[in-house]
């Protein structure tokens, strides 16, 4: 039940008959596990605590460097040195104390990171990296955890979702096969319009927030492109890959 405190802290988006109490206690009540807390994580998690999800579990290994504040602007000039998992954390719990925060500053690899994706409702791919992304998609596979996957680069980005509920979802392996080149992926090696990640990361709480309320579409099954120099939107359909050594199951169920 919510509180008088909860029902004026959250009366905007309970006005909205799609999301309502009912969809208000799906958020207070739920457990969702971001991993990256650097330019997309940041404004993700910001969303998400503000919305009121009842408890953010946050993974990252690194630590803020200087050259982070450019974009990555949960952190603070001051928390500089500190994990990324902790100073997210103080501005979290500034945005909403009533959020529960989980700090992982480790990097977990498969066996760990099942573990965690097998307790969480839904999971926020915010990371920089093939092999990260890949681990992570096999993980909310072989639980059935829906993914919520965002990436920017340069003047460029994408989101979309992942959902091993949903039987004709393909997942992340399908749009990538094996993947690519991770130094082609990294601001650091190519560099990153600054407000291109908060759009982004906006967007991944956005699609978060639907599929813990069932409220609209998401987006299962289509790809969003933005091309930031010229401001337009591309929506690209994905299909499972048959082939698919991890979501190919999910392919014959639907067929």
């Amino acid at each position: 039940m919510l509180n008088d405190q909860q029902l004026l802290r959250y009366s905007r988006s309970i006005m909205l008959p799609e999301v309502d109490i009912a969809g208000q206690d799906a958020w207070c009540n739920a457990r969702v596990l971001i991993l990256g807390l650097g330019g997309l994580g940041g404004p993700a998690a910001a969303y998400l605590a503000a919305a009121g999800v009842g408890e953010l579990i946050l993974v990252d290994d690194d630590r803020v460097e200087l050259s982070n504040l450019q974009r990555q602007v949960i952190h603070s000039h001051e928390a500089c040195g500190e994990a990324k998992v902790a100073s997210a954390a103080v501005t979290l719990s500034a945005i909403n104390p009533d959020v529960r925060v989980t700090q992982l500053a480790e990097r977990l690899e498969e066996d760990a990171l099942r573990a965690w994706v097998e307790q969480v409702d839904l999971v926020l791919d915010c990371s920089d990296n093939f092999k990260t992304r890949f681990a992570l998609n096999r993980a909310c596979f072989a639980s059935g955890t829906p993914l919520v996957s965002g990436a920017a680069i340069r003047f460029d980005g994408q989101i979309s979702v992942y959902d091993p509920r949903q039987p004709d979802s393909p997942c992340y392996q399908c749009l990538y096969g094996r993947g690519g080149d991770d130094e082609a992926m990294t601001c650091s090696e190519s560099g990153v319009f600054p407000p291109l990640v908060g759009v982004i990361g906006s967007m991944q709480a956005m699609e978060a927030l639907k599929l813990l309320a069932g409220v609209g579409e998401t987006l299962t099954g289509r790809l969003l492109l933005l091309d930031g120099k010229r401001m337009q939107w591309r929506s690209l359909k994905l299909r499972p890959d048959p082939e698919c050594p991890i979501c190919k199951g999910n392919t014959q169920d639907a067929g």
